[in-house]
């Protein structure tokens, strides 16, 4: 485990405030060359993606008092990067163990956070990210090479025959709050309650089943030892739908599935 040491030095000045004192760990450096610290009670988040970073901590704003997220605690661009330090959220991730081992109640629970979602007003809503956005964005990944390979099984030879095949069959649209990205990493429980969403940068007006799809898929890979390893009893994600209370358009989840190979 990375040690915890002053980090200061290395954050843009607007944000030094904020950080001194506090000591952080290293949380990861993904393959878009991202950072994260992590202290007792904040994170701090370098991203690459300026624009991505921006619009991130709109919705983070816009999202406070509607739904438990981190709270912005400064924001600044410097040196190339969107420097965003955010409170950390109560709880542990979805995919902790305890939760994996009661798959029955965990299906519960993330229905509770589906169902939080799509409750929420959407009417001044800041950021949108329906199909238009969504499969303009594929397109642009795909025709500057990008995406090179889909998984195995997915019935396309190539991320342009599947593109275009996405958009000559777009599925009805049922726009609500979404995650962008509702994975059990992202989803944090405390007393079987959600206490905080985490990695919003895909978040805005979208689809139900952009969610949907990709929380039934998270819950059975999480627990059938796709992630980690270990196979757990009841990686059956129909549970979550029993929980929702909803017979789903199983096309339709497929469409979105097929949709984030392209991500």
């Amino acid at each position: 485990m990375c040690a915890y040491k002053e980090i200061t030095a290395e954050v843009p000045k607007e944000l030094r405030e904020h950080t001194a004192g506090r000591l952080f760990r290293a949380e990861s450096i993904g393959m878009s060359g991202d950072a994260v610290w992590i202290s007792e009670d904040t994170v701090l988040k370098a991203e690459n993606n300026i624009p991505r970073g921006v619009e991130t901590v709109n919705i983070m704003r816009w999202l406070s008092g509607r739904l438990p997220v981190p709270q912005v605690i400064a924001h600044t661009v410097s040196g190339g990067k969107s420097w965003l330090l955010m409170s950390r959220v109560r709880g542990k991730m979805s995919c902790d163990e305890y939760y994996l081992e009661r798959p029955g109640e965990l299906a519960q629970l993330l229905a509770q956070g589906l169902m939080m979602l799509w409750e929420t007003d959407i009417s001044d809503c800041p950021r949108v990210r329906d199909l238009d956005t969504e499969l303009a964005e594929a397109r642009q990944r795909v025709e500057s090479g990008l995406v090179t390979q889909l998984s195995g099984g997915c019935g396309f030879d190539s991320p342009a025959a599947l593109l275009d095949w996405l958009e000559q069959n777009r599925p009805a649209y049922e726009p609500v709050l979404s995650h962008g990205d509702f994975c059990l990493p992202n989803v944090f429980a405390e007393d079987w309650r959600i206490s905080g969403f985490i990695d919003l940068g895909d978040c805005g007006i979208a689809d139900r089943y952009r969610d949907l799809s990709l929380c039934l898929r998270s819950f059975r890979q999480n627990l059938d030892g796709t992630f980690g390893g270990r196979v757990y009893p009841g990686a059956d994600p129909d549970r979550i739908l029993a929980s929702l209370g909803i017979a789903p358009d199983r096309d339709k989840l497929q469409y979105y599935l097929l949709l984030d190979e392209l991500f």
